[in-house]
């Protein structure tokens, strides 16, 4: 949930570190720092808030030293507060560390240095790693890593740098990325760390631990053995991490959709063939995924079971301990995460290949965990998605859905690229309509969202784009549940938003819509089709194919949810208490 960074070269470290973590500012924004190295000494500067104001008030890209590290954190041990922002350093100030995950046996170990007489300045279990390290350093950096790796239980990637000016890394169920530059190497937690100065990149494995000394790069695991990877060139431009013309990174992202539905078409064939042939071939199909991608999990189980005539069942991930626990051996999970480095996501794979499953995933970042863990994967192709909430990489999980299933109905759907980037693109240009939709719910409280059949994951994304943008209590629910309970919710000034193409679903859903009008709620119409029980509608455009229909309604919501955000003052692209990549568990 955090983002890490070191650089060892020839440049000035700080203004790198700075710039470093502004691009990877999603994963983390409660509070960042840097340590630096300049004539033996480390230098630490760090406090509280995002990496532009605290770089404004404590100078950080004016610190000395070519060798340093970085930090942008999201808080799970101890308060968001200066001490216990990242780095951190132990008793003699001569190591600093920064840390990404969960280090489960904190207390204890905390306890045994405590006893050994070793103070602690913050609350944070990133601490123990500077002060293991200090305990085991007198056998060198060396074997000081490998003790140290050695001791801690949970999921961990950290960075050291040491007053000798060496810079070491390691991980266990976190990602971890060195980059290689012409002047010096990179230590990040994500490639945006470093894409800007290079594109070359050695993805670090589970149990791999690196140095960077004065001479070499060197790569081992946890017993000491020399481990050997290829240097993968990335392939995203950097381009995609500019706002541009946009005032927020979700707004460009939202507009991006015409495009990268269409790019999401575009697959290797090789790769989506043996992804189908394996599908296709399944006997028992599980899909996964975490917030949206949950979402886009249900729209598959609903895609193939309509038009594959393959049964499925989605499990959250969160939840797979318990329901993949005895999933058969020649069974297949279907994984889809934006990032593919969700904790949740990953444990729900690790626990499906040692029941004997095969793992397929849709993801973004084909250099991701999740990828490398896949025995077919496709990629979105959206490009980097910085804002928080999940826009592109959803409609772009859908546009890859509707591809795969068309692929094993013999092209019963009639997929088309071109379709779909008109579509969005006429649903961008309503925004007036939207905005006036936006300004009959400014100030509520309450907000639901009622859709049947395929509409109703897209309910549930929209409530949860609404939670996480605007703040809003807002809650999906299936119409033909309204008789079951939300009924009683209905009164006057309660908004609803009814999500009703002119499909097989619209009936009913116009009469949920009156039923729900005749309790005084206001009712606001996502549709094709104008209704008069709409007190306000936001029109879509009319599709050949009504199993579409989620791709283009779900924007509207996306855009409502913008628009509030800024209404209420919130920054949307940084969510409070949220992080993008949900990297712990």
């Amino acid at each position: 949930m955090c983002s890490i960074i070191g650089y060892k070269g020839k440049n000035s470290a700080a203004p790198i570190l700075v710039d470093s973590l502004k691009k990877m500012e999603y994963r983390g924004y409660d509070s960042v720092g840097v340590a630096t190295i300049d004539d033996g000494s480390i230098l630490v500067r760090k406090g509280i808030g995002k990496v532009i104001e605290v770089n404004k008030s404590l100078n950080i890209s004016e610190m000395a030293g070519k060798i340093g590290i970085g930090h942008t954190r999201w808080a799970t041990h101890g308060g968001v507060t200066d001490s216990n922002a990242h780095p951190h350093s132990a008793c003699n100030k001569n190591i600093a560390v920064v840390h990404n995950g969960i280090i489960e046996n904190y207390k204890e170990l905390k306890a045994e240095l405590t006893a050994k007489g070793h103070v602690f300045s913050s609350e944070t279990d990133t601490e123990v790693i500077a002060h293991l390290l200090e305990i085991n350093i007198s056998g060198g950096i060396r074997k000081a890593m490998i003790d140290t790796c050695k001791s801690l239980k949970g999921n961990f990637a950290f960075v050291a740098v040491f007053q000798d000016g060496t810079i070491a890394g390691a991980r266990y169920e976190e990602p971890l990325i060195i980059g290689v530059a012409n002047d010096g190497y990179f230590i990040s937690s994500d490639v945006l760390g470093f894409l800007q100065y290079t594109d070359k990149a050695i993805f670090l494995e589970n149990g791999d631990i690196c140095i960077v000394d004065s001479s070499k790069l060197e790569i081992f695991d946890f017993e000491g053995s020399p481990v050997a990877h290829p240097i993968t060139q990335v392939a995203w431009e950097l381009g995609d991490i500019d706002k541009g013309k946009y005032a927020h990174h979700t707004l460009k992202e939202i507009n991006d959709q015409k495009q990268t539905v269409v790019h999401a078409g575009r697959q290797d064939e090789v790769m989506m063939q043996k992804f189908c042939d394996i599908l296709g071939n399944a006997k028992s199909i599980y899909i996964t995924g975490s917030g949206t991608s949950y979402h886009s999990a249900l729209l598959f189980k609903h895609m193939l079971a309509r038009f594959g005539k393959i049964r499925a069942e989605t499990v959250m991930s969160s939840e797979a301990e318990y329901a993949l626990s005895s999933m058969e051996a020649d069974s297949i999970l279907v994984a889809i995460s934006q990032s593919g480095e969700t904790a949740d996501v990953l444990d729900s794979v690790k626990l499906a290949k040692s029941q004997g499953a095969k793992i397929l995933s849709i993801l973004n970042v084909t250099t991701s965990s999740l990828a490398r863990s896949s025995d077919a994967f496709l990629s979105t192709n959206c490009g980097p998605e910085i804002g928080v909430a999940a826009t592109k990489s959803f409609t772009g999980q859908l546009a890859l859905i509707y591809n795969v299933t068309d692929r094993l109905c013999n092209g019963c759907l009639g997929t088309s690229k071109a379709e779909f980037a008109i579509a969005v693109e006429n649903v961008l240009a309503n925004v007036a309509s939207i905005a006036k939709a936006a300004e009959k719910m400014n100030g509520a409280t309450d907000i639901y969202l009622l859709g049947r059949s395929l509409h109703y994951p897209v309910a549930l994304e929209g409530a949860l784009k609404l939670k996480e943008l605007a703040y809003v209590h807002a809650e999906g629910i299936a119409a033909g549940e309204l008789k079951h309970g939300p009924l009683a919710l209905m009164e006057k000034n309660t908004i609803v938003i009814m999500l009703n193409p002119h499909d097989d679903t619209f009936s009913d859903t116009i009469s949920n819509a009156h039923e729900i009008k005749a309790r005084g709620a206001t009712v606001i119409g996502i549709s094709d089709s104008k209704d008069d029980v709409y007190d306000h509608w936001i029109e879509i455009p009319r599709l050949n194919q009504s199993a579409f229909y989620p791709l283009v309604e779900v924007i509207p919501l996306q855009i409502l949810a913008y628009q509030l955000a800024l209404a209420n003052s919130v920054d949307p692209d940084y969510p409070r208490n949220l992080a993008k990549s949900v990297t712990v568990r």
